[in-house]
């Protein structure tokens, strides 16, 4: 499946819109990223996506994974371009140095993990959950713990997995049942049976780190009652090497909608050792730090789907012949016009295009935040970054999924069979939407924690800060108007949520679209501004144009959404939903 590297967009937004080096140069442990390095690092990212990852995509979907006898086999070709991707270090890109990582900013990588989650996000699952076990363990981990794990799980040696949903439960995690007792040597033997484990099982690398959830026995109930567990697949003995065969297996894989190259297994774990990651009755504070990163990966991961649903779309529209101009032939010669001669065609590809281009700018804002924050203490950036998250996971995997289907609707039937790959692109778009966390709990945690509790305090701190930017005047007062409008809109659903408990939950899916179309009306204005007047710089302007012509006056519907009470939802009584 063809996939062009997006290194002059890159480019732009870290050296035109950003001005990243002036921010790194603050940070002592970025102030080695010159210019020309991180274009090396981005252009040697667009090679791997491109050369190595994207050629099998197609090749992963139609295979998939298979379990005979316990032990899970990828599609062809997936253990040798992972073998790339680890050989490069790509998995420790930022991770610390300390432990064989580069150390390299948020920000950077975000966009590296964008070309990765577009060329082929089902050979990526299994290096971001792998990030994202560094980072929980670096984090909330002993001093021997990190010794054991970080520079062979930087190194792709060894995996990561994240095992928290079962069965019984999914999102409400205090109905957990699997269990850990300890034992005498400090370790535990947990047992019990997870859902849904990427990357769980298979045979990419010579050992999988599993992060597992489990209640320590007689511990407090509820979500209080958690903790974390390293559950190795082979225990390491103290020199580092594999030990025993640890008692855990992959009782099955689900058979999936998408993404099926990425194994996704049931776990049972059968009094498999267990290491206390973190504090006892703390594994959430603990999981979350993975959690974090993941869910601000899956928007990336969601940001790469629209932007590989525009590119085939946009070159199908350009070669493919199909009726007339309405103000006559465009090129009488040939037997029709392209499909770019109609308007509406143009509609669904600029709309396409201005989501990924604007959710890409306020995503790599994103990472800004999360590396000042981390590297200079700075405890606004702190809050940015937890206001941000749930944004950027819900906001671009929407607009990801969204995109997809326009470009199956621009294909035609071509877009509905298999041998295009858009109908691809739908299927593995889909799961961004829902695991990591699914969109309306990432909506409920922005409306409900993330802004109703703090009285709005940050959302409103982060809004004088974009409008300290310098905008393109055209677009400027519709910029200042849609931030008036988001002001207006959260003192409304914080006052009215003092009387009513349920408004956060009835208008939070609309008040994170609401935000995301105002950063992305914000990140449209900076870019406008700062584009040149080559053809790069004219087609930013002239899809900002589209943006706040024909997309930013969506704000107003939902604004008036938005006013309604929590009762139109909740007054209909529950036995009537079955009528």
């Amino acid at each position: 499946m063809d996939y062009a590297a997006k290194e002059k967009d890159a480019d732009f937004l870290m050296n035109q819109v950003f001005k990243v080096q002036q921010n790194w140069s603050q940070i002592e442990a970025y102030q080695e990223f010159s210019e020309e390095l991180v274009r090396a690092v981005v252009a040697e990212g667009g090679r791997l996506a491109t050369e190595v990852m994207a050629p099998l995509n197609e090749v992963g979907d139609a295979h998939g994974c298979q379990l005979n006898d316990g032990e899970v086999t990828t599609p062809p070709g997936f253990k040798e371009a992972f073998a790339q991707i680890t050989e490069g270090g790509w998995l420790g890109l930022t991770g610390n140095p300390a432990f064989g990582g580069q150390g390299m900013p948020k920000s950077l990588a975000g966009l590296i993990e964008e070309m990765f989650w577009a060329a082929n996000s089902s050979l990526f699952l299994y290096g971001s959950l792998t990030v994202g076990a560094c980072l929980s363990i670096d984090a909330h981990g002993s001093a021997e713990q990190k010794q054991t794990y970080l520079e062979k799980l930087y190194s792709g040696q060894w995996t990561g997995a994240m095992a928290l949903t079962e069965s019984h439960a999914g999102t409400d995690l205090g109905m957990m049942r699997t269990k850990a007792e300890p034992q005498a040597d400090g370790s535990y033997r947990i047992t019990g049976t997870k859902i849904f484990i990427t990357s769980g099982e298979h045979d990419m690398a010579e050992n999988i780190v599993h992060l597992t959830l489990a209640r320590i026995v007689d511990g407090p109930k509820g979500t209080k009652g958690i903790s974390l567990f390293i559950v190795p697949k082979f225990v390491p003995n103290a020199d580092g090497s594999l030990g025993p065969r640890n008692g855990w297996s992959s009782g099955s894989l689900e058979h999936k909608m998408g993404i099926n190259g990425s194994a996704t297994s049931v776990i049972n774990y059968d009094g498999a050792r267990g290491f206390l990651l973190g504090e006892e009755h703390q594994g959430l504070a603990a999981m979350f730090t993975m959690m974090n990163y993941e869910r601000l990966s899956v928007g990336l991961q969601g940001l790469g789907a629209g932007d590989l649903a525009y590119q085939h779309s946009a070159r199908y529209a350009q070669d493919r012949i199909q009726g007339r101009s309405a103000t006559g032939a465009q090129h009488p010669d040939k037997e029709a016009d392209s499909l770019l001669v109609h308007p509406d065609v143009r509609r669904m590809l600029l709309t396409q295009r201005a989501y990924v281009e604007g959710c890409r700018a306020f995503a790599f804002f994103a990472g800004m935040q999360l590396d000042e924050a981390k590297h200079m203490g700075d405890e606004r950036a702190e809050r940015f970054g937890q206001l941000l998250t749930p944004v950027v996971k819900a906001f671009l995997t929407d607009k990801g999924l969204e995109g997809a289907v326009m470009a199956q609707q621009i294909l035609g039937g071509h877009g509905y069979v298999k041998e295009w790959g858009v109908e691809q692109i739908v299927r593995d778009a889909r799961i961004a939407q829902i695991y990591e966390g699914a969109n309306g709990i990432q909506a409920l945690d922005l409306a409900g924690r993330k802004v109703v509790r703090d009285g709005g305090k940050t959302l409103k701190e982060l809004l004088q800060v974009l409008a300290d930017f310098e905008l393109d005047a055209g677009h400027a007062p519709a910029v200042s108007e849609a931030f008036e409008r988001l002001r207006r809109v959260t003192d409304s659903m914080i006052a009215r949520s003092n009387e009513d408990a349920n408004l956060p939950g009835a208008v939070s899916a609309d008040f994170l679209d609401l935000v995301g179309m105002t950063l992305c009306a914000w990140a449209w204005g900076v870019m406008a501004q700062r584009a040149g007047d080559d053809d790069f710089g004219v087609a930013k302007k002239q899809t900002a144009r589209f943006f706040f012509a024909r997309l930013l006056p969506r704000t107003v519907g939902l604004e008036q959404g938005l006013m309604a009470d929590s009762d139109v939802l909740m007054d209909m009584p529950e036995a009537l939903f079955s009528a």
